[in-house]
């Protein structure tokens, strides 16, 4: 692959489906960031378009809650949107929010830790946007929910702020739905963490 210029920028389509290795991957992950990029395990390159206004608020409250709480825990890591972890299965995928315990981020070497960190989170949130509901990428979500839990992830939590609705994941569980919660609780995962959903959920 070509490195990329800023005097060679030309508009790109990427075709449903469009497969890339994952060394160029990360070249086209590190080229402009203008957008954020995902590999699935088959190779299918995910190009999601840039958080807008409202979701973009309510990442930062999500992850600023997660974040006081890791503070005073100090049990683990706190990630936002914009890091990229290769997962077991081959995939790079980047997590509105996710937490990972101190003593299995400590595992990785120094080099591991700048790069893209190949370790699966404990903890994820992934935050369903206007844009994901209108270019109808709800089951996708969920799908990668799912695709979390076969790779390690502990608990997930997929919001969706419009409809007021919580799925919660959980290894060998089914998962849980639910209707306009007030809170939600990491419960053994996240022993103290509880989540306020009022501006989460607020318009």
């Amino acid at each position: 692959m070509e490195a990329f210029t800023e005097d060679a920028i030309v508009p790109l389509t990427i075709p449903k489906g469009f497969k890339v290795t994952p060394e160029q991957f990360e070249q086209l992950a590190y080229a402009e960031q203008v957008a954020r990029l995902e590999l699935t395990a088959n190779g299918e390159l995910i190009v999601m378009s840039p958080t807008g206004g409202t979701a973009g608020k309510k990442n930062s409250r999500l992850t600023q809650r997660l974040r006081n709480w890791a503070d005073r825990d100090g049990t683990g890591e706190v990630f936002d949107s914009s890091t990229v972890f290769v997962l077991s299965s081959g995939a790079r995928r980047s997590p509105d929010v996710s937490w990972i315990k101190l003593d299995r981020w400590n595992q990785l070497t120094q080099q591991q830790q700048d790069g893209f960190p190949p370790i699966c989170p404990d903890f994820v949130i992934e935050l369903v946007s206007p844009s994901d509901i209108k270019n109808q990428r709800y089951e996708d979500l969920q799908a990668k929910m799912r695709e979390y839990l076969d790779n390690g992830v502990r608990l997930g939590w997929l919001i969706e702020p419009s409809a007021k609705i919580v799925e919660i994941y959980r290894p060998g569980q089914a998962v849980e739905i639910l209707n306009n919660p007030q809170t939600l609780s990491g419960k053994d995962i996240l022993p103290g963490f509880t989540l306020d959903l009022t501006e989460i959920f607020a318009a």
